[in-house]
């Protein structure tokens, strides 16, 4: 038998009831710190997003430079980007395509190049090969990462059906100002190559600085740059940010590749019926900017600045922000 030495103290053990209490007590500052953790994660991937954002407005402030107009939105999400075709109206590809080679990604934009403008099997065999491919700043930090997901679409004018309907899809969209310019009928190059805007329907569209064949100069920007949307966040629905098959893809201006020409995918409109909302469930609003942000989403100016705006902001204000030239040269509040 171990006899205790004298004069040693001996300490009991916890009891049950201790240890359940001091369980408790950890329990109880990890649910106080928790919250506060991911208050200052979601802090932080706000600040990524507008960080994209305003990498995306000096993007095409060097187009602009270069081209001498701001990125066009293409032709129609029936044809995929064609580096043959270089540029402004001409160019097929998305709002996202023509910024590739202002964000150091001048190779994934000319896959493809090989000086003949024809849709021919080594363009559709290109575009699905960039069907696959993106770059992180075109996805919200708060969503998804850059990488394929379920979609519809491919088989169209330059482009094979994407291979297990996967392809890259973006978070982020260009204006196209307060109302919607549209061309249901490009299913060729010839067809693509004579679009004018000026014979579309929905005239009032062309208040943005984005649309079908869009090629807008700085001095078509008759409220200043300062004062008109670029780009900013794109609403989604917020259960599908990761579709589990091609048709739980569809709709919500967010099932097809972020390399198809002009679409809701890509593009989207801000008035006063258009206004901006926080991802929700369940709710589609395809035409409309939003985010998964609290409170505010973010948006790009014409002049590369970026901004937080609310969701509360004034019908009125947010309309004129969209508008090129309506007079009403507004400041952001």
């Amino acid at each position: 038998m171990k006899k205790t030495k004298p004069g040693t103290l001996v300490r009991p053990a916890f009891t049950l009831v201790e240890l359940l209490v001091v369980i408790a007590i950890i329990g109880m500052l990890v649910g106080l710190l928790l919250p506060a953790v991911q208050q200052a994660r979601e802090a932080a991937r706000t600040m990524q997003c507008s960080n994209h954002l305003k990498q995306m407005g000096l993007a095409a402030l060097n187009h602009e430079s270069t081209v001498k107009t701001l990125p066009s939105g293409g032709w129609l999400y029936s044809v995929d980007g064609d580096p043959d075709f270089g540029f402004g109206r001409k160019q097929p590809g998305s709002w996202h395509y023509n910024l590739l080679p202002f964000l150091e990604a001048n190779s994934l934009w000319q896959l493809g190049q090989d000086g003949n403008q024809t849709a021919d099997q080594n363009i559709k065999n290109a575009n699905e090969t960039r069907s696959k491919m993106s770059l992180p700043l075109f996805n919200c930090p708060s969503r998804r990462a850059a990488v394929p997901y379920y979609a519809v679409g491919g088989d169209g004018v330059n482009s094979t059906t994407y291979v297990d309907k996967m392809a890259v899809k973006g978070d982020y969209g260009g204006c196209t100002g307060t109302q919607w310019l549209y061309d249901s009928g490009v299913n060729s190059y010839s067809k693509g190559l004579s679009l004018d805007p000026q014979k579309l329907g929905y005239k009032a569209s062309e208040s943005g600085v984005a649309y079908v064949a869009s090629a807008i100069t700085f001095g078509e920007i008759r409220d200043g740059t300062s004062n008109t949307f670029l780009c900013g966040e794109k609403y989604l629905r917020a259960d599908r940010y990761t579709p589990s098959s091609a048709a739980d893809s569809y709709g919500g201006g967010d099932d097809r590749c972020i390399w198809q020409g002009f679409d809701n995918d890509t593009l989207r409109r801000a008035g006063r019926d258009y206004r901006p909302f926080q991802d929700r469930q369940g709710a589609d609003y395809d035409y409309l900017f939003g985010s998964p942000h609290a409170g505010a989403l973010g948006m790009t100016m014409a002049d590369g600045s970026t901004h937080r705006i609310s969701y509360s902001i004034d019908d009125e204000t947010w309309q004129d922000l969209a508008n090129r030239s309506d007079g009403n040269a507004v400041t952001i509040p």
